[in-house]
């Protein structure tokens, strides 16, 4: 397995969608970070698609930075996150990048990250009312992305 850890800060908030030229021809299962039991969920979930479809996995880490603070100076430590997203992403058994993302809005982050017509895998506990998880399912969905939901406990 091999780790490829990109760090991406876009001076506007907002990150650039991959041009053509650059995209690959091999398929992609984009998994999006939330929590860490339903990351490692959803890398479970996606590690299973990947084998049996020959893909590759993007791990997505959209890390909000608030408005007091500028872009490029998160609170968290970006080195600290690194090294915790390397390790989330050594149990996937499958070739695996993290792109971490520093921006003002999850979402908008998140469909401006992902190419068209994804597939996108987010974990989540289900609940009878709509989580966080849920709706944002609900809104890759309909941006047009095919989002599989893998149920946390």
């Amino acid at each position: 397995m091999s780790l490829a850890l990109q760090r991406i800060t876009p001076a506007v908030g907002r990150p650039e969608r991959p041009s053509p030229a650059t995209t690959e021809t091999r398929l992609n299962v984009d998994v999006v970070f939330n929590t860490v039991p339903a990351t490692l969920t959803a890398l479970k979930k996606a590690g299973e698609l990947a084998n049996r479809l020959g893909a590759h996995i993007t791990l997505l880490v959209p890390q909000v930075v608030p408005y007091p603070l500028p872009l490029q100076s998160p609170p968290v430590l970006l080195d600290w996150n690194e090294r915790r997203f390397q390790v989330i992403s050594e149990q996937s058994r499958v070739e695996t990048t993290v792109r971490l993302y520093l921006c003002r809005d999850r979402t908008a982050a998140l469909l401006k990250a992902l190419r068209p017509h994804s597939l996108v895998v987010l974990g989540g506990p289900i609940r009878w009312w709509p989580t966080s998880e849920e709706r944002l399912a609900r809104q890759l969905r309909n941006a047009g992305h095919e989002v599989i939901f893998a149920e946390t406990e």
